[in-house]
């Protein structure tokens, strides 16, 4: 437990913090489920649905909620499977 009034100052910015990555982390998750789903189905609004997943990303990414290179991942292999799924 800490004694110093920062200490507990930064205690409580943590917890703030976490909860607001965990937030923005969920969202990233939904969106991304979505987009792939969208892809498997071949739907009229993929592109559109993946735009929303590669802007989610991007914002996660700069916000430094995930890292950079999780996040080119990320949408790499999106591209790759939508492009997969396109040539089929």
């Amino acid at each position: 437990m800490p004694n110093i009034k920062s200490q507990k100052d930064r205690v409580v910015q943590a917890k703030k913090e976490a909860m607001h990555n965990k937030v923005i982390k969920s969202n990233l998750k939904t969106v991304i489920k979505k987009a792939d789903a969208a892809i498997d189905s071949n739907a009229a609004d993929k592109d559109a649905v993946m735009k929303a997943a590669v802007s989610a990303i991007d914002s996660a990414k700069s916000k430094g909620v995930i890292h950079k290179n999780t996040a080119a991942r990320k949408v790499s292999r999106m591209a790759k499977r939508a492009n997969k799924a396109a040539a089929q």
